[in-house]
């Protein structure tokens, strides 16, 4: 039996997860204002304790790789590499929205998980998951309205005639969502609008039984797109050779 060790901390969610093959055992969830710094470790300790799981026995340790927060995604991914190397454990990088996803199962309906990503951009993908999770459009950085025209073109691509919203942008651009899309469309309740480890955990015993491991030097967020300082020092570099 494998045991695999999810962490989650792409937005204000800070998750940790321990699963056996298709058991969760474990899951600690927050959903406020303190820094996962503050909090993965100290949650982590404490569902060890809880369940007299060893470290020892996992068998790697899947870890939400982007897109979402800068600074939530580094403190994930340096946490997964401290506990791998500490361990010689692999790691499994799993797409964030990927995992998202998996809170809506067994729907003939899209799947769209909206991560705020700021200056009216939101990090999405598009998704079916009736009994297996299939990506149909993957993770990308865009404008709500680009959005709702690959969501059209989706869901007449796939004959599929309504969508499933959730994530932190939901709050957001529900009364956008509501006013300017014509698809019809539903927002998940709040049991199911947010990252979770244990999906992470899920998705990423599934990567490893395919051979989608890392090791701990090569695991690297994806952002999507450049953080605030270095969009300032392109622009500096720009307005310098003006």
């Amino acid at each position: 039996m494998m045991k695999i060790l999810g962490i989650e901390s792409a937005a204000l969610v800070a998750s940790v997860a321990i699963i056996d093959e298709d058991v969760t055992i474990a899951e600690y969830t927050t959903n406020f204002k303190k820094t996962h710094s503050e909090t993965l470790l100290p949650m982590l300790d404490e569902i060890v304790k809880m369940t007299g799981i060893s470290l020892s026995e996992l068998s790697a340790i899947a870890v939400s790789g982007g897109p979402g927060s800068f600074t939530g995604l580094r403190i994930g991914a340096a946490s997964a590499k401290g506990l791998g190397l500490a361990l010689d454990l692999p790691l499994i990088h799993v797409p964030t929205l990927d995992a998202m996803a998996l809170n809506i199962y067994s729907s003939d309906a899209l799947i769209v998980p909206i991560m705020d990503a700021r200056r009216n951009q939101v990090y999405t993908g598009i998704y079916k998951n009736e009994t297996k999770l299939e990506v149909k459009v993957a993770s990308m950085a865009v404008s709500i309205d680009e959005l709702f025209e690959i969501l059209k073109e989706t869901g007449a691509k796939e004959n599929v005639e309504r969508a499933i919203f959730l994530g932190d942008g939901v709050p957001v651009f529900r009364e956008y969502i509501d006013e300017k899309l014509t698809m019809k469309h539903d927002f998940a309740p709040s049991h199911l609008n947010r990252q979770r480890a244990s999906n992470i955990a899920m998705l990423g015993m599934e990567m490893m039984k395919a051979g989608k491991v890392i090791s701990a030097d090569d695991m690297k967020p994806n952002y999507l797109r450049k953080s605030q300082a270095e969009r300032e020092r392109d622009v500096a570099k720009t307005d310098a050779s003006l």
